[in-house]
């Protein structure tokens, strides 16, 4: 069978996936997944065997790791962490972080993962307790903790079924405002929680987010499981990445996915092409004009990404690549600086649109306008927030506001 029937294959049995337990999943998966990664020797996760979760969705278990064990190793350091976070607390573990991002270059290139496994052991710290940790946590390095935390939250749970009847209620459980800022990290960590607990089975979790219930809710956790597809520090990639086909595979799973796996397809493009924004540009023009404007509003979070979100004038070079897609390439870069930090971060993000190009102004301030739904309960707060961080560029702000909000999730970010 060619590769390619065999991933259609796929994904027309994913509706089969959900009724068997999920250790019998990794076996069809062996069977039917294409046969990517001879060109790395990252070994790829083929999830559970023998009843018996991939390694990484574990429980965190705290040793005696310190951040001076540490020589730039990326599992030290998330180890290190995570300590501080399970014998002192979160806030602690936070304050020490804050510091170290400033002056080590391996725990800014790590940030998001080590801040992933301070939510996961302050979970452990606070045995179970999820309220209380989102409450102590913190948004940045784009929200890794609250990922962490839902990362750890399927520990013991052995089939789709009862995965899909816990995650109805977990972000409800935390008590947060729906489709605020928050629950937005809550439902994207679902989507990192699936991936990891079922073995990096993008088909099932994929599954599993489209039952959550609305529009906004697939979308945002669909991104998650996107986000965790295209990462490989755990130790272990995905099988479904392709080194020769680098659009896969947002370019085969269903239409109503395509939205969130292109605006991360950038991240897996760059790995690809050895961190070649020009190649990686050429890369999304490939998508075709559906998706390509998606494809650059991800070029422009990696824009941001690579310039360790402070340098404006860097991201404004590598969004120059994007040609009839710059505006979309600064919405997204926008969105990026606002990301990690809420309201904080809004108005770091509207002081880089403010160096922008007149003509691409009124795009990157709708950017900034995605956070600003989020953080804001009611039109008329966003709408104040948006004359007040956009001025003459608001309604371009606002209407990118209540489009983030809008529980069809049809131009959600993801």
């Amino acid at each position: 069978m060619a590769r390619s029937e065999r991933r259609g294959l796929w994904w027309r049995l994913v509706p089969l996936v959900l009724v068997v337990p999920l250790v019998v999943v990794p076996t069809v998966a062996v069977l039917l997944a294409f046969g990517g990664g001879t060109a790395t020797s990252v070994p790829i996760a083929a999830g559970a065997a023998g009843g018996v979760f991939h390694p990484v969705a574990g429980n965190f278990v705290a040793d005696t790791t310190t951040l001076a064990d540490c020589t730039g190793a990326y599992s030290c350091l998330e180890q290190a962490f995570g300590n501080i976070a399970f014998e002192r607390g979160p806030s602690r573990a936070l304050a020490v972080f804050d510091t170290e991002l400033g002056r080590n270059k391996d725990v800014e290139r790590d940030c998001h993962r080590i801040v992933h496994t301070i939510g996961s052991a302050t979970y452990a710290r606070y045995e179970g307790d999820i309220a209380r940790t989102f409450a102590e946590g913190s948004s940045v390095c784009a929200s890794g903790y609250y990922h962490g935390i839902l990362e750890r939250a399927f520990v013991g749970i052995t089939s789709t079924a009862k995965l899909g009847e816990v995650v109805r209620e977990l972000c409800l459980g935390v008590g947060i405002r729906r489709r605020s800022f928050l629950d937005y990290q809550c439902r994207h960590g679902l989507g990192h929680g699936f991936m990891i607990q079922t073995g990096y089975d993008l088909p099932t979790a994929l599954s599993l987010c489209s039952g959550l219930g609305s529009g906004w809710d697939r979308v945002t956790c669909t991104s998650g499981s996107f986000m965790e597809n295209v990462s490989t520090r755990f130790g272990f990639r995905s099988s479904w990445l392709d080194e020769e086909d680098p659009l896969y595979p947002c370019n085969h799973v269903a239409v109503q996915h395509r939205r969130s796996c292109y605006v991360r397809a950038t991240t897996w493009i760059l790995q690809v092409e050895k961190n070649d924004f020009p190649r990686t540009a050429q890369r999304c023009v490939g998508a075709g004009r559906t998706w390509a404007p998606v494809c650059f509003r991800g070029f422009g979070r990696d824009a941001v990404v690579e310039a360790r979100y402070r340098d404006f004038r860097k991201v404004r070079a590598l969004c120059r690549l994007s040609g009839r897609y710059t505006g979309e390439c600064y919405f997204g870069a926008a969105r990026t600086f606002g990301d990690g930090e809420g309201l904080a971060g809004a108005r770091r993000a509207a002081r880089f649109c403010a160096t922008v190009p007149e003509v691409y102004r009124s795009r990157c301030d709708g950017g900034f306008g995605v956070v600003i739904g989020l953080v804001f309960a009611t039109p008329e707060r966003r709408r104040d927030a948006c004359v007040q961080l956009a001025g003459v560029y608001a309604t371009s702000c606002f209407a990118a506001a209540e489009a983030e909000v809008d529980p069809s999730g049809r131009d959600a970010w993801g």
